[in-house]
């Protein structure tokens, strides 16, 4: 057991060298974002609409995406940041468990949430769009 005079000065060392809650030190990559992420809310799947159509002017709630610009087929460079950041809220980095972007579109019977309005755009944890969603909630 260490003094008490001790423990404080190494749990701030500790800290500092961010060996303690490795978790909450790990953040999300934007370059992976734009290049993998973003393409998905933009991508038709079978049965489904685009998370876009959803998640953009009509949307009221906590995901909400930039608008495209007229004519255009993706985001410009401002737009991407402000959707990372808005997106980035709906995650818990280096966990895809506890992240909602992972958890609301995914069938209830996989672990998502029953109550997604837009349907259970991934039907499992094997779909590859899910897998690369968790790999950026992972900073794999």
């Amino acid at each position: 057991m260490l003094p008490s005079r001790l423990a404080i000065p190494i749990a701030a060392t500790l800290l500092a060298l961010g060996t303690a809650a490795p978790a909450a030190a790990q953040s999300l990559d934007y370059a992976f974002f734009k290049s993998s992420v973003e393409p998905i809310f933009l991508k038709k799947k079978p049965d489904h609409v685009r998370c876009y159509v959803c998640h953009s002017e009509r949307s009221n709630n906590s995901f909400k995406l930039e608008k495209l610009p007229e004519g255009a087929k993706f985001w410009t460079e401002e737009q991407s940041r402000r959707n990372f950041e808005v997106v980035s809220r709906l995650v818990a980095p280096g966990d895809p468990d506890k992240s909602l972007l992972l958890l609301q579109p995914l069938a209830p019977e996989a672990g998502g949430n029953a109550y997604h309005t837009g349907g259970r755009q991934f039907a499992s944890r094997d779909d590859p769009d899910w897998k690369t969603l968790a790999r950026w909630v992972s900073g794999k």
